[in-house]
C-alpha cells in the first residue's frame, strides 16, 4: 500500500481507538519506546494482563483493548515484533493444561464426565492471547486492525515458526467473521470515492494501472468491476474483479487494455472477460472468497445484460517458465515430443534437444523471425497444456492460478500466445495466457472432476497436453 493510504489509514484506527478509550477514562499516559526496549516489556506485561483477565467489566475491557491497539501501532517494526513475540511466549496455549485436559478426557468413564472433559480441553486450546484478540472485534476499526496485525505475522513466520501458529488462530477468528454471507458485493465506478479509486491502483495485482486514464478506461461502459466489502471495513475492498465485456473469447491483454480501442456497447457483447482477480489484505490470506465472487458477479452480469453467453477469464500462467527452467536443466527426454522435434529441426543445428530448445528462447529477435516464432508457438503451447493438465502435486494443479480457477469450477479452453507480451508477461509465461471459461451449468460437475484429480479442459488443450 502507498505510504499515504498507509498513515490515513493508520490514523483512522488510532482515532476510532482513542476515542472508546477517553469515553471510559482508560488512558493512564503510558508511553513506550517505539523499539520497546527490554524496560518497557514488564510494563507492558502488566497492561496486557489487565486486558486478558478482563477486569472492571466489558466497557473497562474494550476500553482497555483499545489503548493497547494504540500502543501496538506507535511502535516500530522492531517494537512490533517483540510485542507478538511477547504474546506468542507469556500467552500461547497453556501445554501443561492441555496436556491434563487430554488425560482427563481419556480416563472419563461416562459421557457427562466426557462432556465437560471435551469442554476443558476446548477451553486449554483457546490462548490468552486468541481471547485478547477477540476483544478487538468489538471496536471500531478493530477488524482491520486485526487484518493487518495477521499480516505483519505472516511477514515474520520465516525467522519463527510460532508466528504462524499465532497467524492460523488468527485466521480461524477472521474466518468466522469473514464468511462470504456477511459480505457485500457492490460494483465500482469511474463515479466511486476518490480515496476507493486509489486503492484500486494501489491493490492491482495482475496489470499494473499505469495512469488515471488507464483506470478510467478499465471502468467505462464497456467494463465492470465488483468487489466484496466487510461492513465493519466498508471503505477497504476485500478482493475486486475487472471485466471486460466484448465479442468472443478475448486473447490479448494488451489488446484488451487498449485505450485507444472504441468502446463496445454492452448491450450486444455475448462475453464477459474476467482479466485481473485481486487480493487486497494480505492479513485475509488462507480465507477464501474469490470463488464466490467470480460465481457472484457472473450472476449479476447475466441478470443484467441476458445477451451474455461465455464467461471466461483471460488469466496470466505465473508458474509455467519456471518449471520449463526446471524441467530443461534436468534434461528430460521427454521434455519435447518427437513432433516438436521436427517442428524445431530446421531452426537448430544438430540434436534437438531441451538445452538446444532453450537457445532458441534465449534469442532476443525470436518474437520477429515468423518461422523461428511459429515454431515456437506450436512447442511452447504444448508444454503449456501439459503443464496445465498433467503436472500436479498431491493431485492439484501446480499452476496457482490453475488451481484456483479448476477449484472453482472452470475448465481450461483454450492457450494464447503472446497474449502478455509485457515484460512480467514474458519474464512469467513467456507470454501465453490461458483463458479458464466457467459454463454456469458445468460448474459443479468440473469441481467434483478436479476434487477427484481430474483436469476438465477442451478436447484441442487435452489433445495437446497429450502431445
Amino acid at each position: 500500500m502507498n505510504q499515504t493510504l498507509a498513515a490515513s489509514l493508520l490514523d483512522r484506527i488510532n482515532r476510532a481507538f482513542r476515542d472508546v478509550a477517553e469515553t471510559a477514562r482508560t488512558l493512564r499516559g503510558v508511553s513506550y519506546r517505539e523499539d520497546l526496549p527490554d524496560g518497557d516489556i514488564e510494563r507492558l506485561q502488566q497492561q496486557i494482563d489487565g486486558c486478558v483477565e478482563a477486569r472492571g467489566g466489558e466497557v473497562t475491557s474494550r476500553a482497555r483493548a483499545a489503548e493497547l491497539g494504540q500502543v501496538y501501532l506507535a511502535l516500530n517494526a522492531q517494537g512490533r515484533k517483540r510485542f507478538l513475540r511477547l504474546l506468542i511466549e507469556r500467552y500461547g496455549i497453556d501445554r501443561a493444561r492441555l496436556a491434563n485436559a487430554i488425560e482427563t478426557w481419556r480416563g472419563a468413564a461416562e459421557a457427562k464426565d466426557e462432556g465437560r472433559a471435551l469442554a476443558a480441553m476446548r477451553n486449554a486450546l483457546e490462548s490468552p492471547a486468541m481471547r485478547l484478540l477477540a476483544q478487538f472485534t468489538a471496536l471500531p476499526q478493530g477488524v482491520k486492525f486485526l487484518v493487518d496485525l495477521r499480516a505483519n505475522l505472516l511477514d515474520l513466520v520465516a525467522e519463527d515458526a510460532r508466528f504462524g501458529e499465532l497467524a492460523e488462530d488468527l485466521r480461524r477468528l477472521l474466518a468466522g467473521w469473514f464468511d462470504v454471507g456477511f459480505l457485500n458485493l457492490e460494483r465500482i465506478t469511474w463515479r466511486s470515492p476518490a480515496v476507493l479509486l486509489e486503492k484500486l491502483v494501489d491493490y492491482e495485482a495482475v496489470h499494473e494501472i499505469r495512469s488515471w486514464r488507464d483506470l478510467k478506461n478499465r471502468l467505462d461502459s464497456d467494463r465492470r468491476c465488483f468487489a466484496f466489502f466487510h461492513p465493519r471495513m466498508p471503505d477497504e475492498p476485500l478482493i475486486f474483479v475487472e471485466v471486460a465485456l466484448v465479442d468472443g473469447t478475448a486473447a490479448s491483454i494488451q489488446a484488451l487494455l487498449d485505450d485507444k480501442q472504441p468502446t463496445h456497447d454492452p448491450r450486444t457483447a455475448d462475453a464477459a472477460i474476467f482479466y485481473s482477480i485481486s487480493n487486497c489484505q494480505k492479513g485475509l490470506a488462507g480465507v477464501s472468497f474469490g470463488n464466490f465472487l467470480i460465481k457472484r458477479v457472473a450472476d449479476e452480469l447475466a441478470r443484467e445484460l441476458p445477451n451474455l453467453k461465455t464467461f471466461a477469464t483471460l488469466s496470466p500462467v505465473p508458474g509455467f517458465r519456471a518449471w520449463l527452467d526446471r524441467e530443461i536443466a534436468a534434461d528430460r527426454p521427454d521434455l519435447l515430443t518427437a513432433s516438436d522435434r521436427e517442428t524445431l529441426s530446421s531452426l537448430i543445428e544438430g540434436e534437438v534437444t531441451p538445452k538446444a530448445f532453450a537457445r532458441l528462447l534465449e534469442r532476443k529477435d525470436w518474437r520477429d523471425v515468423p518461422a523461428l516464432r511459429e515454431a515456437l508457438k506450436t512447442v511452447l503451447t504444448r508444454l503449456c497444456a501439459r503443464y496445465l493438465v498433467k503436472e500436479k502435486e498431491r493431485g492439484r494443479a501446480i499452476d496457482p492460478v490453475a488451481r484456483f480457477h479448476l477449484a472453482n469450477g472452470a475448465r481450461i479452453e483454450r492457450i494464447n500466445f503472446l497474449g502478455d507480451t509485457s515484460r512480467k508477461g514474458m519474464r512469467q509465461a513467456i507470454g501465453l495466457m490461458v483463458n479458464y471459461r466457467y459454463k454456469l451449468d458445468e460448474v459443479e460437475a468440473n469441481h467434483e472432476a478436479y476434487s477427484e484429480g481430474r483436469v476438465v479442459a477442451h478436447p484441442s488443450v487435452a489433445k495437446q497436453a497429450k502431445g
